[in-house]
């Protein structure tokens, strides 16, 4: 099962991390747009078009993969207090009265938007060039389809998590600082870390520490 579950993380890091790169072809075309503008008075017919289009790939399509990181905004005040089985049974509620009717919904609605854009061979009204726009509205319906997958993910982990009482392993990823800094000061105390880091010591993210530790261990029993 585990594999299962790690492996729709890939899938939803692979997609994330592939449509990541829209950022540099948007860098590209606005930074393009600005300088034909202003320093050629040669303004684009086709910037506008692009730039909507390449954020909303690149939004939309993230959308898996932050679910995967459990990287979505939340207010967590109250939740980082809680037991794992608690936030477990929480979040589980949470998925099945609000996420999956939702993401129904959206794959419904963002199917019928994208079929009826097809049929018409929808252009976009914004610019003089008109660019064929009913490939990108079929997002839509696959970025809902990836949402669905991994909220199906979720959902296993919040079930092991209340049986268990921790939450199961996730891939590894890079995580902020702070995030760092608050897990290994709940972990060795606050006033040993800043010592270490007094010190000068490396803040190791725990899945680093454990695969290290682990490693040791393995060069010791030789």
């Amino acid at each position: 099962m585990q594999r299962v579950l790690l492996g729709i993380d890939r899938l939803s890091t692979l997609v994330g991390q592939a449509f990541a790169w829209c950022i540099v072809g948007l860098t590209f075309v606005v930074t393009y747009e600005v300088v034909a503008r202003y320093a050629f008075r040669a303004p684009t017919t086709w910037a506008y078009d692009a730039t909507y289009m390449l954020y909303g790939a690149l939004f939309m399509m993230a959308g898996a993969y932050a679910l995967s990181r459990n990287g979505h905004v939340r207010g967590d005040f109250l939740y980082r207090m809680m037991p794992p089985r608690r936030q477990a049974t929480l979040d589980l509620v949470l998925y099945i009265l609000f996420f999956f009717p939702a993401i129904f919904a959206f794959m419904v609605a963002g199917w019928h938007f994208f079929e009826e854009s097809w049929r018409q061979n929808e252009r976009s009204m914004f610019s003089p060039t008109g660019p064929v726009i009913w490939p990108f509205k079929f997002l839509i319906p696959l970025v809902g389809l990836l949402l669905l997958l991994q909220g199906m993910v979720e959902v296993v982990r919040c079930i092991r998590c209340i049986r268990e009482g921790t939450w199961p392993p996730r891939l590894s990823d890079v995580e902020e600082m702070d995030q760092l800094i608050l897990a290994q000061a709940e972990e060795r105390g606050a006033e040993a870390l800043a010592a270490d880091v007094a010190r000068g010591a490396e803040i190791t993210p725990p899945a680093e520490a454990a695969r290290r530790e682990r490693a040791a261990d393995q060069q010791d029993g030789r």
